[in-house]
């Protein structure tokens, strides 16, 4: 397990705590009681991932969440109080499910990998932050739901990401039923890729993100841009784009290094670039 190299809160937020271990930065989500996806926090995660992108020392991102609960997904309680503008507010609730996608769409963009740890219930555009992730490893007591359509408001947003996710039928199901489905399901859909005991659960986060951010930095950027870039082509064009993507590639720093020190049967020496 890496050393930590740097622990602290986030400077003037009590929203979102980051600890820097190594080459590995976890945000770890702290308005309690449910970590509601508050405008606040939303500001603040998206702050962090901003400056996480442009440090090349980062080479993993993990999400992980104080208290029993993952996220509850957005602040109904604060998109309710604007029911009272003028407009019954519209232009909060649009800038609320911007800000969210926005921030979505920031993680699936990120040159670092995304691991989500979980531990407890993800909901809503909870269950849309887990889904978005690369990576998803949980506890085997944490659930996951987007129970939108029993208060009226189908989850919309959320099902962008849980889509791509989970298979077609089983995320459908999840959207038509809103009901809860255990840690076992959600492996089953293809929403989370390990279910660990609760006292393994950092350990076991730790231990693949440290083996991710010991691979070549430059492969991981080219490697998740390149996975974003052919989903969903049809498949002559996935194999263009992929060749093409592939050929810049060996062409790279860290690709002569990493074949040469194959060939040479000795560990390879990354650059941070």
């Amino acid at each position: 397990m890496a050393d930590v190299v740097q622990l602290h809160k986030s400077e003037g937020n009590s929203l979102l705590s980051e600890e820097r271990h190594d080459a590995v930065l976890r945000l770890t989500l702290a308005n309690p009681p449910a970590n509601a996806l508050s405008i606040a926090l939303m500001e603040a995660l998206s702050g962090a991932l901003d400056k996480a992108a442009t440090d090349d020392g980062i080479r993993v991102v993990v999400l992980a969440a104080t208290g029993s609960l993952f996220s509850a997904g957005h602040d109904l309680k604060e998109m309710t109080a604007h029911r009272a503008d003028a407009d019954g507010g519209r232009a909060f609730f649009e800038k609320t499910m911007r800000m969210c996608a926005d921030l979505m769409l920031k993680i699936a963009g990120l040159p670092q990998p995304v691991i989500a740890e979980i531990d407890g219930l993800a909901t809503a555009a909870g269950c849309q932050l887990v889904a978005t992730a690369d990576l998803a490893i949980c506890t085997d007591t944490s659930t996951f739901c987007t129970p939108g359509v029993n208060i009226g408001l189908f989850c919309s947003t959320p099902m962008v990401a849980v889509t791509r996710a989970a298979h077609p039928k089983q995320a459908m199901e999840m959207l038509l039923t809103g009901e809860t489905i255990d840690a076992s399901t959600a492996k089953d859909f293809g929403l989370v890729n390990r279910i660990v005991p609760k006292q393994y659960l950092r350990q076991v986060v730790d231990k693949y993100a440290a083996v991710i951010a010991s691979k070549s930095p430059e492969a991981l950027r080219i490697g998740k841009a390149a996975y974003r870039a052919q989903a969903g082509l049809p498949l002559p064009e996935a194999y263009d784009k992929a060749i093409s993507i592939m050929v810049d590639n060996m062409l790279r720093d860290d690709a002569r290094e990493g074949i040469g020190a194959f060939l040479e049967k000795r560990m390879p020496d990354w650059k941070v670039t």
